[in-house]
Formats: structure tokens, sequence, C-alpha cells
């Protein structure tokens, strides 16, 4: 815990777990920004997956082991036909249902935040339609992106990001969720880009938001900081949140298998539980992270840039 706190992160990172399945009548590319469940002896894994005629899909596998992920029976989930990605799991104890928040679009909200529901996660083809978390779009809004929800006793809030810098967030009350959300306020402003997730430290009343940023500004290559706060709707606190102090890159990462990854991109903490409190321990950490060689980004659009899964684990 302490040097959870005092922002002292060291890993040992696996070899890529899970690969792009190719062999498909719309072959995927590219698997990215996991989320991930422990539930009934399975891990539950829903990424999104790039591919050339649907660009933006859902995936979901499940297995028992992380060595096993690879071969794992791949679905696409059949919750809309159009763009749709980023996904986010967990429980939600009060309606006792699984929920999948993700962003979408149509033509009333454009780009937007959605949610699908199921009472059983090892079916995919359960889920509901989308439901907008918002009627209508914000008045301050100022973009948004990589939608993220965690819950304290009485509220649920959500954060994104807008690619300018900021982290976001709205609240609702626990019995208005999935509406009823307010106006969004900034939440932190740093040299941050993309992707905040935020979680609760198991045993003690701390958070913690780990969130994407660019190596140098303007560049593709990524890695993560790690922000600090005593409440949801409190002050985040940079722990380790430089180049030279970051939460997770090359710097402070070991391989153990052959090198293949100089990014550390939208990543989701393997949580202690899978409900709505989005719980971490701090004694075992693990990150399943999207990774690819920088050398490999280059003559490439965004688009086409080929992510892989591993896994990061704490060395203490």
């Amino acid at each position: 815990m302490e040097r959870l706190l005092a922002g002292q992160f060291e890993w040992k990172a696996s070899g890529p777990l899970v690969s792009p399945i190719s062999d498909r009548e719309d072959p995927a590319h590219a698997i990215k920004d996991p989320s991930v469940v422990y539930y009934g002896g399975k891990w539950h894994l829903f990424c999104t997956i790039r591919s050339k005629v649907r660009t933006h899909n859902v995936e979901y596998l499940s297995f028992a082991d992380w060595k096993d992920a690879n071969k794992a029976r791949r679905h696409v989930l059949k919750i809309c036909e159009g763009y749709y990605c980023a996904p986010q799991v967990f429980w939600f104890e009060p309606h006792k249902k699984w929920y999948l928040v993700y962003q979408t679009a149509n033509e009333k909200l454009k780009m937007h935040p959605a949610c699908s529901t199921t009472e059983n996660i090892a079916d995919p083809n359960s889920w509901s339609a989308p439901v907008p978390l918002y009627d209508q779009r914000p008045a301050n809004l100022d973009g948004w992106i990589d939608f993220w929800v965690i819950c304290d006793d009485e509220k649920a809030h959500l954060f994104y990001t807008d690619l300018k810098g900021r982290m976001w967030r709205a609240e609702t009350k626990l019995e208005d969720f999935p509406k009823g959300w307010g106006q969004p306020q900034v939440a932190l402003q740093a040299d941050v880009f993309e992707a905040s997730h935020t979680y609760k430290i198991k045993g003690a009343d701390k958070y913690i938001t780990v969130i994407e940023a660019e190596h140098k500004q303007g560049t593709r290559r990524r890695y993560y900081k790690a922000y600090i706060a005593d409440s949801l709707d409190g002050e985040w606190k940079a722990i380790a949140a430089t180049p030279e102090k970051p939460f997770a890159s090359p710097v402070n990462v070991t391989d153990t298998a052959q090198h293949w990854t100089d990014n550390f991109s939208h990543g989701e903490f393997l949580r202690s539980g899978y409900d709505q409190k989005l719980e971490i321990s701090p004694e075992n950490m693990r990150l399943v992270f999207q990774g690819m060689l920088e050398s490999e980004m280059s003559r490439k659009g965004y688009g086409q840039l080929t992510w892989r899964l591993g896994l990061l684990e704490s060395v203490w």
C-alpha cells in the first residue's frame, strides 16, 4: 500500500496473450480497449476489435486461465448495427444485472455514452439494445470519449476524457442510474490524453485513476499516468505522472518474454470483485493492456494499428 500511495510502480510484462482473429468473414487486425471481470470461475473479457467492413465492434471471450485466452472462442456482440466500442463491464448490485457501458453514435446525439444489460454475462446473445445515458447532449460538452462508470454508496459517477488534456466527471443518484446525469464538470486538467479508468483501492478510503498520455506531445507512443483522490468527487493528485516517474511505461516495465511493445495503452485492472464499486487489491496489482512496438506504427493510420493485449503484474 505504501508504495502505491507514493507512486512507486514497477511491473513485469507478459508476452502478447490475445491477438485479433483474421480468419473470419470480416478479418480483424487489432484487439484493444479491454474490460474484464472474474465471475463463475472464468474471466469474461470484452474488447474493441478493428476490422475493415465494420470498423468498430465489441468482441467477447471467456477463459479460465490467461495462458489459454487466445484459444478462447470469439463472439462479436450483436448489440447494434453501427459504430460501438470501448466497453466497460460490471455487475450493478441494485438492479441485479450486468451492465456494459460503451460509446456509440446516432443521428441525434452523435457520439455518446450508452449501456446494455444482461442477467447472464456468459451469453453473448443476451445483451439488450443500447440505452443512451443522456437524452440530450450536455450544454457544456467539449468532446467526450472512453466512458467509465464507478459507484460509491450513494451515487454513480461517469468519467470521460476529451483529447484536450481534461478528464470530466458527471454524477447521478444510485437509484436513478443509468439516467439522471447532471452537467459534466472538469475533474482533472493535465498532460493527459484518453482512457481514464478509476477504481476504489481496497482497504483504503482512496481512489486511483490511471489515464493514458502521449510520450511526447503529438506522437503516438503511449504510457500511463496515475492520480489519487479521497473521494470520487474530490481533487485528483498526481502520484506517478511524468515520463521519468510513470504509472507504466518502458521506464518501469521489465519483459518476461520477447520484447513486443513500447506502448502501454488503454488498460483495465484485474479487479478483486466484479460489482459497480470497482475495487482493486493494492497487494496484487495486475493490468491487462493494449500494446505494440513503436516501429510498427510508422506509415500506418490510427485505424490500421495492430494492437494486441498483454498483462502487467506488479513487482513490489
